[in-house]
């Protein structure tokens, strides 16, 4: 996890204390050059309509971090059910091929729920290696059955295992497919901006100062939900891959 927006914590800090200094800044620039009359007036309109806009923006951009949550929260369940369909059509092969496929498919289950709950960079490598090598031992065993047998049976299974690996594609794209880095630069560069216009609308920074930290703390707390959400593996909200736990369960029950 290189990615600094797989620390939701950092991300509140930073911009917390970068927010915090803004207004800060946008106070001391009052004393610069202060705004009179209709000025004035025409300020709190152009406050009124940067603060919407920040409010538009990490709307936007909270709706994209739940929408791809869902995306991985519905693939995982696909990527259950394509995996208990195979399993249970292993049936309309051989025995042995059948048993084959069954152990396979068992381990493939074990590292699949491994992708979901390892954190660590090294050892996602290399569950994303076996979990390679196990797809190909799976094909394999499902292309030579049907090599040596074509039949519209044999191709209903080999059906099921292409889901079993798309799945597997799609599961991994749907990680991939995170906000952005332009929509957290323009949303960052818009909270400076309005923390900035915020601070230079204090007209006394000493009786100002509880008021500096809301509009830094509010922003911050949205951006660590966006973050938090949209980090597949960083966040406090993570997809839990319960539905293939309760298949791999429900195997070993048998």
């Amino acid at each position: 996890m290189d990615n600094l927006l797989d620390y939701p914590l950092l991300i509140f800090a930073l911009s917390f204390f970068t927010l915090c200094l803004s207004v800060v800044i946008g106070a001391l620039l009052r004393r610069v050059r202060d705004l009179k009359g209709d000025t004035h007036k025409n300020y709190e309109v152009v406050l009124a309509a940067a603060l919407t806009l920040l409010a538009l923006i990490i709307g936007f951009s909270f709706s994209m971090a739940t929408n791809r949550y869902d995306q991985r929260k519905n693939y995982e369940e696909e990527e259950a059910n394509a995996i208990g369909t195979e399993y249970l059509r292993a049936d309309l092969l051989p025995a042995a091929e059948a048993d084959k496929i069954r152990v396979l498919l068992r381990k493939y289950t074990f590292q699949r729920v491994l992708f979901y709950n390892t954190h660590d960079t090294q050892q996602l490598a290399q569950i994303n290696a076996r979990i390679a090598q196990l797809q190909a031992e799976l094909w394999s065993v499902v292309a030579e059955s049907a090599e040596s047998r074509p039949a519209p049976i044999i191709a209903l299974v080999a059906s099921g295992m292409n889901d079993v690996l798309n799945s597997q594609g799609y599961t991994q794209a749907a990680w991939w497919n995170r906000i952005p880095t332009a929509a957290w630069i323009l949303m960052a560069s818009i909270a400076i901006c309005c923390c900035l216009l915020v601070g230079y609308d204090l007209r006394d920074m000493k009786a100002g100062r509880t008021l500096i930290p809301i509009l830094p703390l509010i922003v911050s707390i949205a951006f660590f939900l966006i973050a938090d959400i949209d980090s597949p593996r960083g966040g406090f909200i993570r997809v839990s891959p319960q539905n293939l736990i309760s298949f791999s369960e429900s195997l070993n029950a048998q």
